[in-house]
């Protein structure tokens, strides 16, 4: 059986019935920074990510994995759709960190690339940067709310929203950046260091499950805290 790819159909938001989602679980994470060896080789990032998961939340969420799985596709996983899920946010970031709007169709619902090139427009260029999640600065992800939705119609429905912790360079104000992490990571010799801060996004993704529908995802709902909500 052909893998849905997170990229493809937009889906028509219109006229749909949820089902009550689950809640997203909490999450704390605290970054190291990393110094350079004696050899003047620079080690590797050290990242300690706490998560603090509600258990009931936790266990209805699994239940909607069970239920994609036995109603929808029975190749689901969530583990691998979480990888999928961080190759997306990083394209998509970096696509709206230039600006690159026509490049989203396809894998950004259509009424939502109009309300971010809006959004985009307005923002200093420090802004725009860091909206850009290398895949290498992606500390953490964890999947948020699922949802399932049917339309009068009979067409089905999944939404399943990602929650990513990132960093990044890009100089921001203090003022407006209010709760997010602020460290330094050793960069070279003595005295070198750069600047990073750790910030959040939320991606959800949908796909529609009728049948004769292509397996593919789209993203209808993109925030990126201090800087996108």
């Amino acid at each position: 059986m052909k893998r849905a790819c997170l990229f493809g159909v937009i889906l028509n938001r219109s006229g749909k019935t949820r089902l009550p989602p689950s809640s997203a679980a909490g999450a704390a994470a605290a970054v190291r920074p990393y110094s350079t060896d004696g050899g003047g080789e620079k080690q590797n990032q050290k990242v300690v990510v706490v998560g603090i998961p509600n258990p009931f939340i936790w266990f209805r969420t699994r239940i909607y994995y069970f239920l994609i799985r036995a109603y929808f596709d029975k190749e689901f996983s969530i583990e691998e759709f979480t990888e999928g899920a961080k190759q997306a946010f990083s394209r998509v970031s970096r696509l709206l960190s230039q600006c690159q709007f026509e490049a989203l169709e396809g894998l950004v619902a259509k009424d939502l690339i109009g309300k971010l090139e809006e959004k985009c427009n307005l923002l200093p260029l420090s802004y725009k940067k860091a909206l850009s999640a290398d895949p290498d600065e992606i500390m953490y992800t964890t999947p948020g709310d699922v949802g399932i939705y049917y339309d009068d119609n009979g067409r089905k429905f999944v939404s399943i929203l990602m929650r990513f912790w990132y960093l990044t360079s890009a100089h921001l104000p203090d003022d407006t950046m209010e709760g997010s992490r602020i460290f330094q990571v050793a960069i070279g010799g003595e005295g070198e260091a750069e600047t990073k801060r750790l910030l959040t996004a939320n991606y959800e993704f949908q796909r529609e499950f009728t049948k004769g529908v292509p397996p593919d995802w789209t993203i209808t709902r993109i925030e990126h805290s201090k800087l996108l909500d």
